[in-house]
């Protein structure tokens, strides 16, 4: 596992392009070149395309950044590699601003850099919640548009959370009798997810997603929680009580997540909210040793495909004929101005005013 503990050992442990190509090439292949088609360990590098081998015996090129987060990339690897470097260890995270003062680059790809390295950090068959857990739901502000972001003014997301309650004496998820307390313990990893409202289809469905049948669940005593017979419920009723007293772990979950949110990014956007709660939850259940998560932030560790820019943007490839919706007409420079398609141009008028002025009754 590459541990950059310092920026000095970062810089000396990929100093270029050859250095970065090495450890891609190790990490994918540890024991030597292996074909994804054919499975023949004979390859050819070329040189007519960077970091790509051609199988001897099938013929197929493959790229070493082939099914990573550099899948197709334009990007040298030394870009790639700073951006998973700073994501990885800064605590509070990298806006795509910050991106692209940092490693020199514009906003659109530092924006699309960030994107592509968020989906990767989350894989999809990582174990579900277990033991102890604390469930909560909260409101938090988003925004609307690119003014000024006032939080008190702004619309509202409603946000489902859980997080395993663990002994610090034993260092496990102990469950205990039905109204007991919870004193020293400590939080374990957490899931956040937006949820369409608070209805007893959406917690359940989230419940069920992220803890495992079985788990005793620490709730607020809402009414959507006994209809998970599968699951052990054991409610707190908060009443006048504040909410962080009975369920102090995902409350402070919740603190920091909100605070993240308008330190960072100033407002989270509600079209990539999911993302960017899953970059709080990859960095939170990391907290402790963000420096191993170098080589899941290139996607050398997650199981799962690529994501391409008209993947995240959710529009439909121009390039492979599908027809692309435009939210407005496109607007071309003529001899009189720029005009938007389909409208037609100006009429001169028939006559000066001057003409006019001189015209005898």
């Amino acid at each position: 596992m590459a541990r950059a503990r310092s920026l000095s050992e970062f810089q000396a442990s990929f100093p270029d392009e050859t250095s970065c190509a090495a450890f891609l090439f190790e990490r994918r292949w540890p024991e030597g070149f292996v074909c994804p088609a054919c499975g023949n360990g004979r390859a050819a590098s070329l040189k007519s395309r960077a970091h790509t081998y051609e199988c001897l015996g099938c013929g197929r090129q493959t790229s070493i950044t082939a099914g990573t987060v550099m899948h197709r990339s334009k990007l040298p690897l030394t870009v790639w590699f700073w951006a998973a470097h700073l994501m990885a260890t800064h605590s509070n995270g990298m806006s795509a601003l910050q991106f692209a003062s940092q490693l020199g680059i514009t906003y659109k790809t530092a924006w699309l850099l960030a994107q592509k390295l968020r989906r990767s950090m989350i894989d999809p068959q990582r174990e579900p919640l277990e033991g102890v857990v604390e469930v909560d739901q909260a409101e938090i502000p988003f925004r609307a548009d690119n003014n000024f972001f006032d939080p008190a003014k702004s619309g509202k997301i409603l946000i489902a959370g859980a997080v395993e309650v663990i002994d610090r004496g034993t260092n496990q998820a102990k469950p205990r009798r039905k109204r007991a307390k919870y004193l020293d313990t400590r939080s374990g990893r957490i899931r956040l997810a937006a949820i369409p409202d608070n209805s007893a289809a959406s917690i359940e469905a989230f419940v069920r997603a992220n803890v495992k049948p079985g788990t005793t669940l620490l709730t607020d005593g809402h009414r959507s929680y006994p209809g998970l017979t599968d699951y052990r419920h054991d409610p707190r009723t908060v009443g006048k009580m504040a909410g962080h007293i009975v369920l102090p772990w995902i409350h402070r979950v919740f603190a920091l997540m909100k605070r993240w949110g308008l330190g960072t990014y100033h407002g989270l956007r509600r079209k990539h909210i999911d993302t960017y709660l899953n970059e709080f939850v990859f960095r939170y259940n990391r907290r402790f040793y963000r420096h191993v998560s170098f080589e899941t932030m290139l996607g050398l560790a997650s199981h799962h495909q690529p994501t391409s820019y008209w993947d995240i943007v959710g529009r439909d490839n121009p390039r492979k004929g599908v027809p692309t919706v435009r939210r407005g007409p496109r607007r071309r420079r003529t001899a009189t101005g720029m005009r938007a398609d389909g409208s037609r141009p100006r009429e001169k008028l028939e006559t000066s005013p001057v003409s006019d002025l001189t015209r005898q009754p």
